[in-house]
């Protein structure tokens, strides 16, 4: 499908250009990011052939991600609900095949969209991505179902928790778990109370330690026995780990933690807007809606099967 308005190759790449210095700010959050790039492409078209540069840059962002995280926290916590997070997990996975197979979903955009909604959606499914040498459009795909999601997720939790009376304490623990994206666990729970906040966060960021043994069961997972490829190591995931040990080991980086967080951070929301502006009708067709629905059936069914489990905590 061609774009709408038809541009001049400089004009697109100015109107890009603009759009990424956007990006910079903090008026645009990560499902936005990928909206706008999606709706720049539909309408005017992608002057920039930068698939490399995509791939390159999201690795960096989840590297400099893991100076937010504090291994001594993380392991607390980590502790306190390791059965859960277990639990949770493998529910995720094995209900994403069954379903997916069931709908006949390639596997590749089951394990993504499985991987998003297991562990801490955008991000998860960024560092799982360029480990199994997942396609343009289906890193899209995935990311777009995962943000569709988080969207409803941090307006109506919220309102449900309210509504049934959940202590913030319960509410914390369900958002972390239930809700795809840390943004939108952070913005849903910073509404309900400080209590949920804090849990929420540090529950939330707990999660993302898993996308390091997730990343290494992926890369063997999908490796092509038949013709006996070489393993391509997500050596990424080890620079976020010894990141997250700097972080947490060596006191002098607190005086630049954040800043350096901030930045990767940035670097995610550009990355996505860069991702969405790979999309094309052409593209989700390809994939199909059924992508979309695996994502709602998972979603429907950890919230509900969570919620039920702290509830009677």
């Amino acid at each position: 499908m061609f774009p709408l308005f038809k541009l001049s190759v400089s004009t697109q790449k100015l109107i890009y250009i603009i759009l990424i210095i956007l990006c910079c700010t903090s008026w645009i959050l990560a499902p936005l990011a990928l909206i706008m790039g999606f709706l720049v492409s539909v309408f005017l078209g992608n002057p920039l052939k930068i698939g490399k540069l995509i791939n390159l840059l999201l690795k960096i962002s989840i590297i400099g991600l893991g100076f937010s995280i504090n291994l001594r926290e993380a392991l607390v916590v980590g502790k306190e609900g390791f059965f859960l997070t277990i639990i949770s997990i493998s529910l995720v996975f094995f209900l994403g095949y069954l379903i997916g197979k069931l709908f006949k979903i390639d596997t590749v955009i089951i394990h993504l969209i499985s991987t998003g909604t297991a562990i801490c959606g955008g991000s998860a499914i960024a560092a799982v991505g360029p480990a199994i040498n997942a396609k343009q459009d289906e890193m899209s795909v995935s990311l777009a179902t995962v943000f569709f999601l988080n969207t409803i997720g941090l307006l109506l939790f919220p309102a449900i928790g309210h509504f049934i009376g959940m202590d913030e304490y319960k509410f914390g623990l369900w958002s972390a778990i239930a809700i795809h994206d840390t943004s939108s666990v952070v913005g849903a729970a910073s509404t309900y109370g400080s209590e949920a906040l804090e849990t929420a966060t540090t529950v939330k960021l707990v999660r993302a330690l898993w996308i390091i043994p997730l990343v290494i069961i992926s890369v063997f997972a999908f490796k092509n026995k038949s013709t006996h490829s070489k393993i391509s190591y997500p050596w990424f995931i080890l620079f976020f780990f010894i990141a997250i040990i700097i972080n947490t080991y060596i006191p002098v980086i607190s005086l630049i933690n954040h800043d350096i967080a901030k930045v990767s951070k940035t670097g995610m929301i550009v990355t996505l807007f860069l991702i969405g502006s790979e999309i094309s009708f052409d593209k989700i067709k390809q994939v199909g809606w059924k992508a979309l629905l695996l994502g709602i059936f998972l979603w429907i069914i950890i919230s509900i099967l969570s919620f039920i489990g702290i509830k009677y905590l």
